[in-house]
């Protein structure tokens, strides 16, 4: 085990000035404590999901569209969080339950703890607006922009929400344009469509919740 966590530590070391996290053998990693970002794969009725989480919540939700999605997910956790990246799939074993649990149409609120430092200023300030946007319920980019003290701020709402590092969990899918238009999404305009027909109980082809002013 001592050899197994030596070796542990020298490739995390060395993933300091790599592009990509360390391959670390989980066991030894974990009894050593080097693991500062755990991650797991979890497959959902809109795809495959990447999820991250620091000892102080879930940091990062992704989609895993393909082998290059994966890998650029991976590579921002470590430089903007900590080299030390390792697959630990039990440590998102609630973060998984809750997403299955909102899919089958069970659970209307995350209870998880988020770890915000993947946002700032503004934009963090229009994220938390939008996740106590209440379930089956839909808001307007100026409405969002508002609540987070720019009324004139929706554009750069729109950004903010385009750069959501939380998806789902902090529910930008629920932010549509006034008037009802549905707007942009990072996942694609069809999940966007599923989430909301999923919290409707209805078909995607249902269309849009008209938004408020």
């Amino acid at each position: 085990m001592t050899d197994a966590i030596e070796n542990a530590l020298r490739r995390a070391a060395a993933a300091l000035d790599a592009d990509s996290p360390p391959d670390l053998d989980t066991e030894a990693a974990e009894a050593a404590s080097l693991v500062d970002v755990a991650y797991a794969r979890h497959d959902t009725p809109v795809g495959a999901l990447i999820l991250a989480a620091t000892p102080r919540g879930l940091v990062r939700l992704a989609f895993a569209d393909d082998d290059d999605s994966v890998e650029a997910t991976l590579t921002q956790l470590a430089r903007r969080v900590s080299p030390r990246v390792l697959a630990a799939p039990r440590r998102l074993d609630n973060a998984r339950r809750e997403l299955d649990e909102y899919f089958a149409g069970t659970r209307e609120r995350f209870e998880l703890a988020i770890d915000w430092r993947l946002t700032q200023g503004f934009g963090r300030r229009i994220l938390r607006s939008t996740a106590r946007i209440p379930y089956g319920s839909v808001s307007s980019y100026a409405q969002v922009a508002a609540a987070a003290g720019s009324p004139r701020g929706f554009r750069a709402a729109g950004n903010a929400l385009g750069h959501n590092p939380l998806p789902i969990v902090v529910p930008c899918h629920r932010v549509l344009h006034a008037g009802g238009g549905l707007g942009g999404y990072t996942g694609g305009v069809e999940r966007k469509l599923t989430l909301l027909a999923i919290e409707r109980g209805s078909s995607p082809d249902a269309g849009p919740t008209r938004a408020g002013p």
